[in-house]
């Protein structure tokens, strides 16, 4: 299946039609594992750590910066992966493992973290090192590190980094908690959630507590991110009434609060510190394409940013780390059509030194861009998303997949490369991704939106998007077709329910397909806090919970169906694919394809399986509303 189509180029006053031909990119291409999944600086730029995958197993590689020597190689074994390691001083760096358990082919984080110095010596396995979270490095006590672990309370403790060793230092009484502390390593706030899913923030006072914030899940937000240079003031993420929150500057003595940045679309994806950590210089947001809100425009290091930033047109620069003199900054630069290559830059010599490309087969000018879009849903709700139409298209008339993401509450989709959505444009197909409310990024207010209303108006807000772009004349409206995973599987085939003749085709894939059946399988309802969270999003009677069941719905869907799953899904579990499976077969109209794959788990990672998946799924599409269709 090839996409020939003509463009119309103007020429001052001549027109001339060119025709370009978009190459068939092999299924495999997308799906290749990176060269890469982690690159990551020691605190004194001396050395870089890299994770490289290598067939069945992920190793590590440690370089000395000055001379790009190998220092030191890392591996596990086979299955083992090593996705990504955390400095812990200028020597010594964790390393985070994951592994598949025997022939099960989806990647389980190891409780147990390996450390190591960058030489390969002095290495230890740490037990249990993974369930605790760094809070803070002591760059001026190098032989120790704090960390928080929540077990019925939050625990912070010092970790001696050469052996694993904890001393706590501090408790919270919050059931999910860590710990924020002062430059000078002492212990300032403690925040988390309760069984209950309420967020809590409370303020060290001495030797006691004073809470400073609780609200219920998708409630209000006040969150410390940092404390401020002069070890009096902190950073803190404030939302009042569930709108996006806002950075502010709020002194805990006086309660006196000042805006420093804010968005109204979106909240903050991360902060920019300067080499010392003392100055805040940025704040990251993702409001359709990524951007930066310098808020010290005067510090030297915030013009540094600001230059590499202009330095990549067209491309989202992200910082991962800078050197604690603030020589070297590791940059990546990405796009939605490149997966990203990653820089060294050197202030001293003000040049930038190429290090890795995460995918470097994959050419831009082959790739199909991704464009932010805004609508107002049919009850005045403003909703964000992403439409990507195939580069060498007229742009009009195309076929369509509606494509949610998974979650729902806390994931989004963003503007970067995303390897399903450039294999489906690739094909032809223009691909419409919707950030409907209840996902996350938005403010509270928006991701509670969702609550109770996964298969109802999260699902208009996704047909209200294709009614948009059929509307502007980029979709046809005969040929349109859902696809998405976790959730998304079970959008998928809901918005089918909602709307039984607006598409021809759905794709559901590691799906939920009934929402009783969330009470009662899967990992979610093994603890309490996963009872408690289903207790606030999912329909409260048992007859609403089916009315927004495909499984239960099936009268509603009249169109082919392909479903895929993963038969030691955990989160999803067989039962769910079960279910709609054979609700569609009873009902006489059986799935057209399902693919069952033994040894894989919440999404398919095995290259192999991958590549028969969406060559079956290109088949599917292009069945019933792709090039094969055209020609009937």
């Amino acid at each position: 299946m090839k996409m020939v189509r003509s463009i119309v180029l103007l020429a001052g006053l001549a027109t001339a039609i060119a025709v370009a031909e978009a190459r068939e990119i092999p299924v495999g291409d997308f799906f290749k594992d990176p060269e890469f999944t982690s690159v990551s600086l020691s605190p004194k730029g001396d050395y870089i750590a890299v994770s490289v995958p290598q067939g069945d197993r992920t190793v590590l590689a440690a370089f000395r910066i000055e001379d790009m020597e190998l220092v030191g190689k890392w591996d596990y074994g086979s299955n083992l992966h090593i996705d990504r390691v955390r400095w812990v001083n200028d020597e010594r760096f964790f390393m985070y493992v994951t592994e598949k358990t025997g022939r099960f082919d989806q990647r389980q984080g190891r409780a147990d973290v390996y450390a190591s110095n960058v030489d390969g010596s002095q290495r230890a396995d740490i037990p249990n090192g993974g369930t605790y979270q760094i809070v803070d490095i002591l760059p001026e006590d190098p032989s120790n590190i704090l960390v928080s672990r929540s077990i019925e309370s939050a625990f912070l403790s010092k970790m001696r980094v050469r052996d694993g060793s904890v001393r706590t230092v501090a408790t919270a009484p919050i059931d999910y908690g860590t710990f924020l502390v002062d430059h000078d390593g002492n212990v300032r706030y403690a925040f988390g959630q309760e069984e209950s899913n309420d967020t809590v923030t409370l303020r060290r006072d001495g030797e006691t507590w004073t809470q400073v914030h609780s609200a219920p899940m998708g409630g209000p937000k006040r969150q410390p991110l940092a404390m401020a240079s002069d070890n009096k003031h902190a950073w803190v993420e404030v939302s009042k009434n569930g709108e996006p929150a806002q950075l502010m500057l709020v002194d805990p003595e006086t309660g006196s609060e000042k805006v420093v940045s804010g968005n109204p679309n979106v909240e903050a994806s991360n902060l920019l510190f300067s080499s010392d950590e003392r100055e805040l210089l940025a704040v990251a947001y993702e409001d359709g394409t990524p951007r930066y809100d310098f808020t010290n425009t005067e510090h030297d290091e915030s013009k540094v940013y600001a230059g590499l930033i202009n330095a990549f047109p067209d491309h989202a620069v992200s910082f991962r780390g800078i050197s604690d003199n603030g020589r070297y900054i590791l940059v990546t630069a990405y796009s939605d059509i490149d997966p990203g290559s990653y820089y060294l830059y050197d202030r001293e010599t003000g040049s930038a030194k190429f290090l890795l490309a995460a995918m470097g087969w994959i050419k831009p000018s082959e790739m199909s861009p991704m464009e932010p879009f805004t609508f107002t849903a049919r009850d005045g709700t403003k909703v964000h998303g992403y439409l990507t139409i195939p580069r060498f298209s007229n742009g009009k008339n195309l076929p369509l997949i509606l494509h949610p993401h998974g979650g729902p509450h806390g994931p989004r989709d963003s503007w970067r490369f995303n390897p399903e959505v450039q294999f489906l444009a690739n094909r032809g197909y223009a691909v419409l991704q919707v950030n409907f409310r209840g996902s996350g990024g938005y403010g509270n207010a928006f991701e509670a939106k969702g609550y109770r209303n996964w298969g109802t108006t999260m699902v208009d807000d996704m047909t209200d998007a294709v009614n948009w772009a059929v509307a502007r004349g980029v979709a046809d409206k005969d040929r349109l077709c859902t696809y998405g995973a976790s959730y998304g599987g079970y959008a998928a085939l809901q918005t089918v329910v909602r709307e039984p003749t607006k598409y021809q085709c759905a794709i559901g894939y590691v799906g939920v397909y009934s929402l009783p059946l969330m009470f009662k399988d899967g990992d979610i309802p093994e603890q309490d806090s996963g009872r408690n969270y289903l207790q606030r999003v999912m329909p409260e009677t048992l007859a609403e919970q089916q009315a927004q069941s495909p499984a239960f719905n099936v009268d509603r869907i009249n169109i082919p169906v392909m479903l895929v799953q993963g038969a030691k899904d955990r989160r999803v579990p067989m039962s769910q694919y079960e279910a709609l499976r054979d609700a569609l077969a009873n009902a006489g109209k059986p799935a057209e394809i399902t693919i069952v794959a033994d040894k894989e788990g919440h999404g398919f990672y095995d290259y192999d399986n991958q590549v028969d998946l969406y060559t079956k799924m290109e088949g599917f599409l292009d069945k019933h509303m792709g090039m094969a269709q055209d020609a009937r």
